[in-house]
């Protein structure tokens, strides 16, 4: 009789953001990579808010660049990001999004943004849409 073979995903390529946090690159390079993208989703992998907003930008016609962070990298990686932020005493939660270079917000704000109307002007401003 044959056996179901269990569910795993396979992932070839490490996300920079892990590659970074384990020391083979370097957080300038995050950096660099958010200042410079038109859009950055942060995520956590296999987290369903963090799907959510993935799907929401590539159904507005913006395509992010996703970094998916594996839960023990997790704390590393949102002290980072708070410093890329330049956050006082704010806290970044994943799924975090940057447009433009900055920090935009978890789901709740990109949310809101796109029931408001107000999110493709933003995405359009920070050159993640071209329409």
């Amino acid at each position: 009789m044959n056996q179901a073979i269990p569910y795993r995903s396979i992932d070839t390529k490490q996300s920079l953001v892990s590659a970074a946090f384990r020391g083979s690159g370097s957080w300038r390079d995050v950096s660099a990579s958010v200042s410079e993208s038109a859009a950055i989703v942060f995520a956590r992998r296999g987290c369903c808010m963090s799907h959510v907003v993935k799907r929401l930008l590539l159904g507005l016609g913006a395509n992010p660049a996703v970094y998916e962070v594996e839960e023990d990298e997790e704390s590393g990686v949102v002290e980072e990001l708070e410093a890329i932020a330049q956050l006082g005493n704010g806290k970044v939660e994943l799924p975090a999004v940057f447009i433009g270079g900055a920090l935009f917000g978890g789901l709740e704000r990109v949310m809101a943004t796109h029931i408001s109307g107000d999110l493709v002007p933003i995405l359009k401003q920070a050159g993640a849409l071209w329409l």
